[in-house]
């Protein structure tokens, strides 16, 4: 068999960084994870190419070459998805589809002919096996959930991994949490699934092997939903081996605010070499965390976990929804008063959206409420239900949000807010070559041509007095903002 695993482009959005890569000369941030652990899975026999069409294009002779195209997708990758299955239909090539968005939605794809849906390690083998006896179905589903110990090292090899920012890893799948609006749970479920430690180690063994060095991506949904094994088992080993290899890389995660109880927890992540952590805060205020069921972010001082985590090395970056059925007009200065003071300079603040399955997708249709499909982008200007606010002023208030925060001074301003929070442990911050780079492009575009050139200027120079240790650090953010403002279509000034 000849299997060309196909991921389709991800368009332009807040998480693309596509503004930002360009500093450092990287096509796309991270790889398909989910395609190379699929390759993993398929025959050692079995010719496999991969073509990600955020870093390569996909040649017609590439489809001709194949048997099968195997596609992943999310909500957010439709419009490409289409083209392909267009290229692949007119071709006369057989597809196979998997991932999110087919998991969600197959029936809208009726020129797929085989749907390998929900976790691979279960459907995958399940349609492999009918393949070599010319029986496969249409569709492979199941209401289990995998075990994660019978997961492959992902097919690393097939990468181009210099057009990367970042390589990922996954080591749990699942949330305890029941977040109204989150889909994770009706994919993944409420039980913590984690693979081996040896098999995590195993991994990185691989990617260094490989010659990868730098930032790899933890993509977890919760790292610490499953917190006496991450603390206890697996966290001990990661940091023997980044001993033992001189510490060649950077993790980033994500994980719940209750982080922020647990010091001894922190302290051997920031020890293990974990700089960052996305957290969902969605919102400051207390009624709207309660009617949208985010227990874990109750009762609690929000500004001054944040600045704890902060406090003992790990940057914070941050998700934010306005448009919950209790939010008030007042809910707006609200959230760019605790983004500012908190230090979270990457927050990502988005209008509510209903993705399938979740309890609040079910609700909404049985009030009546749901009006088009969620375009899986929370920050571009869309909704799928009528909210209970007036929808122009809720447009309105999250517009003023935006300006507010990642316009050129409260920006820059939030910066310097976290770096006096922000206190660094992971000593590899030196300036390799690819931040060189960026520094001397930073300095062009962002401090010549741009016009908030004199605050990027004041930035730099603050930070060489007050916090020289935290240098790399702003030429990234400064980076960031400059994508953020493109993404948002703000001027630099």
């Amino acid at each position: 068999m000849k299997i060309l695993l196909v991921y389709p482009i991800y368009p332009d959005s807040f998480w693309s960084f596509k503004h930002a890569l360009k500093f450092i000369s990287k096509k796309a941030a991270v790889p398909p994870l989910g395609l190379i652990t699929v390759s993993a899975m398929l025959p050692n026999e079995w010719q496999k190419k991969i073509v990600d069409l955020n870093v390569s294009t996909l040649e017609t002779n590439d489809i001709i070459w194949a048997d099968y195209v195997f596609i992943s997708a999310m909500y957010i990758q439709k419009e490409s998805v289409n083209n392909i299955i267009s290229e692949c239909v007119k071709l006369d090539t057989k597809i196979v589809a998997g991932g999110p968005l087919f998991t969600q939605e197959y029936e809208n794809y009726l020129q797929i002919d085989h749907f390998v849906l929900n976790e691979a390690e279960i459907t995958l083998p399940l349609f492999l096996e009918d393949l070599s006896l010319g029986l496969a179905k249409k569709v492979y589903v199941t209401d289990k959930f995998a075990d994660l110990s019978v997961s492959p090292v992902p097919d690393y090899s097939l990468l181009q991994m210099r057009k990367y920012a970042f390589m990922n890893i996954q080591i749990t799948r699942g949330c305890p949490f029941s977040c109204e609006f989150c889909e994770i749970t009706s994919l993944l479920g409420h039980k913590v699934r984690m693979k081996e430690t040896n098999q995590i180690i195993e991994e990185l063994d691989v990617l260094y092997r490989l010659n990868w060095r730098g930032s790899v991506a933890i993509v977890d949904d919760n790292f610490i939903g499953n917190k006496v094994r991450i603390k206890d088992d697996l966290l001990p080993a990661m940091k023997t081996w980044m001993q033992n290899h001189n510490y060649p890389f950077n993790f980033t995660t994500q994980s719940s605010i209750n982080l922020a109880d647990d010091k001894e927890l922190m302290s051997l992540m920031v020890e293990t070499g974990i700089t960052s952590a996305f957290i969902g805060i969605e919102t400051p205020d207390e009624v709207s965390l309660c009617s949208c069921n985010k227990t874990q972010n109750k009762n609690r001082n929000l500004l001054q976990c944040v600045n704890s985590i902060q406090k003992t090395g790990i940057q914070v970056s941050g998700g934010f929804i306005v448009g919950f059925d209790s939010d008030t007009p007042s809910i707006f200065q609200k959230q760019i008063d605790f983004i500012q003071k908190s230090g979270i300079v990457s927050a990502m603040v988005g209008l509510l959206n209903a993705p399938k399955n979740t309890k609040l997708y079910n609700r909404l249709a049985e009030e009546k409420r749901l009006t088009v499909e969620a375009s899986g982008n929370n920050t571009d200007l869309t909704m799928n239900f009528i909210p209970k606010m007036n929808y122009r002023d809720l447009l309105a208030g999250y517009k003023k949000i935006i300006i507010s925060i990642y316009a050129v001074k409260p920006y820059y301003k939030r910066v310097r807010q976290m770096f006096v929070n922000y206190n660094r442990y992971y000593k590899n911050n030196r300036i390799n070559f690819s931040l060189f780079i960026a520094l001397l492009k930073s300095m062009y575009v962002i401090g010549i041509i741009n016009k908030g050139r004199i605050e990027f200027w004041k930035l730099l120079i603050w930070t060489l007095f007050k916090k020289p240790g935290l240098f790399t650090d702003v030429i990234i953010f400064a980076v960031y903002g400059y994508h953020f403002r493109k993404v948002y279509g703000l001027r630099s000034n």
